[in-house]
């Protein structure tokens, strides 16, 4: 199970990193986007690593407060979950 689980936030990571970098190419290209609820929603979907990690190379979403601050907070509230889950399980 846990080996599930390390290959479900490897691979949501990583499409969450390239999806951040084709909405950057579509916005220099003025095509069509990829919506920031979608963006976001990767995110929360175990995703929050690849977000801050394809905002900082792409330079994509740097001076949207909602990514700025949004997507840390993400973060933390995943990183206090698994925390939590893990305290529960093993103490």
């Amino acid at each position: 199970m846990i080996y599930a689980i390390i290959i479900y936030v490897v691979v949501a990571n990583l499409a969450t990193f390239i999806v951040y970098g084709i909405d950057k190419r579509l916005a220099k290209s003025s095509h069509g986007r990829i919506s920031e609820r979608t963006l976001l929603l990767l995110a929360i979907a175990g995703g929050s690593i690849g977000a801050i990690a394809g905002m900082r190379t792409w330079r994509h979403k740097t001076q949207h407060a909602k990514f700025r601050y949004g997507l840390p907070a993400i973060l933390a509230a995943q990183l206090a979950a698994v925390g939590a889950i893990i305290y529960w399980l093993y103490i």
